[in-house]
């Protein structure tokens, strides 16, 4: 029921190597769970293949996103909670 994407497949960048990552970030858009996209290069993905208005939540917080969902601590949050 929710999809999570942190990272592009590959050197989309270049037309050549772009189409895998626009087949996962056309997937996603469709998907009916919520979904969320986290790191810049995914963000600039989605943005620019212009799926960023079918994607739940974006963030270019990547790592610290796959960090938070392992259990791990976040120094931001941690700050702010003590």
């Amino acid at each position: 029921r929710t999809v999570f994407w942190n990272g592009p497949m590959g050197v989309f960048e270049f037309p050549a190597f772009a189409r895998g990552t626009q087949v996962v970030a056309d997937a996603i858009a469709e998907c009916p769970g919520w979904t969320v996209v986290g790191g810049g290069d995914s963000v600039r993905a989605v943005t620019e293949g212009g799926f960023a208005e079918e994607i739940d939540h974006i963030s270019t917080g990547g790592g610290a996103m796959l960090k938070y969902l392992e259990g791990g601590k976040l120094p931001g949050v941690e700050a702010i909670l003590s």
